[in-house]
């Protein structure tokens, strides 16, 4: 079977109108959520190095980097974005494969809409068959190609990328099937670089070889027509199974962007369950941390896999720990971005409660799931299951909801008029005659353009 070619047929020949307005508005939401976590994270660390290390070799500067006054060129531009929003893996999750499927994607077209007129439907519509193309195979791979240690945000985002881009410069059927190849020749991104600045690089490397892929394939730049389900094509390289009905059945009348959430929590989405319960249980008892003895948690294997560290020395490995996180849902009753720094990492008091928590695996649990078992020292014993945490597909995030998690990611970046501002054309991304507007509507009305940037430490 044609893998490959049915879905370039389906992304260059879709009819926008025939997109559902439920649809639609999701897309919304997503956008809206990718530009608050690119926005919020844009004067991380990590951001400042990359611009520090990349900045004097862009070309042109046709496009933002979001949240700040520098501007890149497209292909720059699109890594950084993409890198920024997944700094505080605050991004968006599509469940069933644990993409997050706004970063390659908005990042890679965003900045395309700034270097060639883009209207604001038309811009919607890539998105949307950007993130369809990069969750179906990521579906068809999933969960033998992640568990084999593959990142999969960024081995299959490069596809919704390609494909997004792909759409935006009227690739032709063959074009497309050409941009899919030259993004499966590049499709990367190990698992083990999770709590480290590599991690966040991996959506904006998706960004930017998405595009480079697209771009290529515009000038009859050819590769393998089957660079998703040839023998030796990505499917079957990356993953022990591959399942091509995941990519091809009934392409149009299900979305996968439909099944998108959005996280309350900063940090890895399996351990939004404890943090949710042990807020819960937190605030109906009036904890404090000295009334607590310990906790047992009762998890999903991909919680202990992936957020198993008991004793994290920074900010980024704390978002891997579900130890920490339980404490400090404890301690702060929230687990945003604040309680994710270094010096929370190394408070004695998380320590101390840290040390505290134990996780096992309990059968039977799902991933959105967990069991709370916490003895406090006036000898009460609470329990809490969590069926279904809050984001999740079952307890999801209303609009409101996810604008105010907007405003206060972008909270001393943006001014309180800018940042509703900003908000608003997210909202309305589909009906802009200028999709790009967006971009620059981020950069803070004080922002000195073009500044070198500095990194900790760094004297200018």
């Amino acid at each position: 079977m044609e893998v490959t070619r049915a879905l370039a047929r389906f992304i260059v020949g879709h009819d926008r109108r025939e997109l559902p307005e439920s649809v639609r508005h999701e897309a919304a939401r997503s956008f809206l959520n990718w530009m608050g976590c690119a926005v919020g994270a844009c004067r991380h660390e990590t951001v400042e190095r990359a611009l520090a290390a990349l900045a004097e070799f862009s070309g042109p500067g046709h496009a933002t980097v979001l949240g700040r006054g520098e501007r890149l060129d497209a292909m720059l531009a699109a890594l950084v974005n993409g890198a920024s929003s997944h700094v505080f893996d605050f991004d968006d999750t599509h469940l069933k494969t644990v993409i997050h499927p706004s970063g390659p994607v908005a990042s890679a077209i965003l900045a395309l809409a700034e270097k060639m007129p883009v209207r604001g439907d038309a811009f919607l519509h890539a998105f949307v068959l950007g993130v369809e193309a990069e969750c179906r195979i990521g579906n068809a791979v999933y969960p033998e190609h992640y568990d084999t240690g593959w990142h999969i945000t960024a081995t299959a985002g490069v596809f919704g990328a390609a494909a997004a881009a792909g759409r935006l410069l009227g690739l032709s059927e063959q074009q497309m099937v050409w941009a899919l190849g030259i993004a499966a020749t590049q499709s990367s991104g190990l698992r083990e670089m999770f709590g480290t600045m590599a991690k966040p690089m991996h959506p904006g490397f998706a960004a930017r070889n998405g595009m480079l892929a697209a771009l290529l394939a515009a000038r009859d730049f050819t590769s393998s027509n089957r660079g998703i389900e040839a023998p030796r094509g990505f499917a079957h390289v990356l993953s022990t199974a591959f399942k091509p009905g995941e990519i091809t059945a009934r392409l149009g009348e299900t979305w996968e962007i439909s099944l998108n959430t959005y996280k309350p929590y900063a940090c890895g989405i399996v351990e939004h369950p404890a943090i949710d319960g042990c807020i819960q249980l937190r605030n109906e008892h009036g904890l404090k941390p000295a009334d607590v003895e310990s906790i047992a948690l009762g998890v999903h294997p991909l919680a202990l896999e992936l957020t198993g560290r008991k004793a994290p020395r920074t900010g980024l490995e704390g978002k891997f720990s579900v130890y920490h996180s339980t404490a400090v849902a404890v301690i702060h009753g929230a687990a945003g971005e604040a309680q994710y720094g270094d010096a929370l990492v190394r408070d004695p008091e998380v320590i101390a409660l840290r040390e505290r928590v134990s996780a096992a695996v309990e059968p039977g649990i799902h991933e959105d799931q967990v069991r709370i078992r916490m003895q406090l020292r006036d000898g009460r014993t609470l329990e809490r299951f969590v069926e279904h945490a809050v984001g999740s597909l079952g307890k999801p995030m209303s609009d409101a909801d996810l604008e105010a998690k907007f405003r206060g990611q972008v909270e001393g970046i943006l001014a309180r008029p800018q940042a509703g501002a900003l908000a608003r054309l997210c909202w309305d991304i589909g009906r802009l005659e200028d999709a790009g507007e967006v971009a620059r509507a981020s950069v803070p009305a004080r922002a000195v353009r073009n500044p070198r940037p500095t990194i900790a430490g760094e004297r200018r």
